[in-house]
């Protein structure tokens, strides 16, 4: 892989902020707020992200408990078109209380799209240690280490969450990304907002929460245009300034019901409205 320098990493890097930079939009933060989070180095990211982030930034890791979680909880999401108190109460303390809980993940990749994977796996995720999205079941063999981080201000108040996932055997990071909630202008109440860091600028997706039958619900990102829920990804030009792209083709719906004590989740992505990947969750409380 050519090397192009501290400041630009990577060549397929650079040349894929180039094509963000190209096709996407100048945004001030400052009056953008919500397409604000952080973003990696150009060596890569890895499972100790937040911890050199935060010392980049004066933040501080704080411990964490059982009780901590990615999100306040549901009541977090109310709003005109979503009302958590029609949800799994199962439901709203695994996000609430996150740390809590394991989870087993299986993966199953839609056939034309397998060699895809492969090649996103071999340029990108693997060598960035980030968005690594499990090609099999032997990959995740060993099952998944799931932990929440906490970083807060000299004051001490929490300013940002993490969850990084990794995979037992290998220690590979599957997931490593900031959790919290936001609004935007394409959608009325709130929506979740994670912000996977890239060399450079990040991937952010929007998911706006449906209360489904039965107690269930679902989080989609299947926005049709530039501020609606959906899968964003930037560029940092200078401080308070990206460049950013909204990628309309790309929809995740993450979908969660509660059978008995287990949490089941069914998280389907697609492109172009193609079926190409679909991982599935177990999720249940520690014992």
């Amino acid at each position: 892989m050519v090397w192009l320098g501290e400041r630009r990493g990577h060549a397929i890097d650079w040349f894929t902020q180039r094509w963000v930079q190209l096709t996407g939009q100048r945004v001030s933060l400052a009056g953008e707020p919500w397409l604000d989070g952080p973003t990696g180095s150009t060596d890569g990211i890895g499972a100790d992200f937040f911890q050199r982030w935060g010392d980049l930034n004066g933040l501080t890791l704080v411990a964490t408990t059982s009780n901590d979680g990615l999100i306040g909880g549901l009541a977090e999401l109310t709003g005109s078109h979503f009302e958590p108190e029609l949800v799994s109460p199962a439901i709203d303390d695994f996000y609430a209380h996150t740390s809590g809980f394991d989870l087993a993940i299986e993966s199953r990749w839609s056939a034309p799209f397998h060699l895809v994977g492969w090649l996103i796996s071999r340029l990108f995720a693997r060598r960035l240690a980030q968005l690594n999205m499990p090609l099999s079941d032997s990959d995740l063999r060993g099952g998944v280490d799931s932990r929440i981080v906490k970083l807060a201000d000299s004051n001490g108040e929490p300013r940002h969450t993490g969850w990084v996932r990794t995979m037992s055997g290998s220690g590979l990071p599957v997931f490593v990304g900031q959790y919290g909630t936001d609004t935007i202008p394409g959608h009325a109440g709130p929506v979740v907002k994670v912000v996977f860091p890239l060399p450079n600028g990040n991937a952010i997706v929007f998911l706006r929460p449906v209360v489904e039958s039965g107690g269930g619900m679902s989080l989609v990102s299947d926005g049709r245009r530039f501020g609606d829920p959906g899968f964003y990804f930037t560029v940092t030009e200078d401080p308070g300034t990206v460049w950013a792209r909204y990628v309309r083709t790309m929809k995740e719906r993450l979908s969660l019901e509660v059978r008995g004590d287990t949490i089941h989740a069914q998280h389907r992505f697609r492109v172009f409205g193609l079926p190409f990947l679909e991982l599935r969750y177990r999720i249940h409380r520690q014992v």
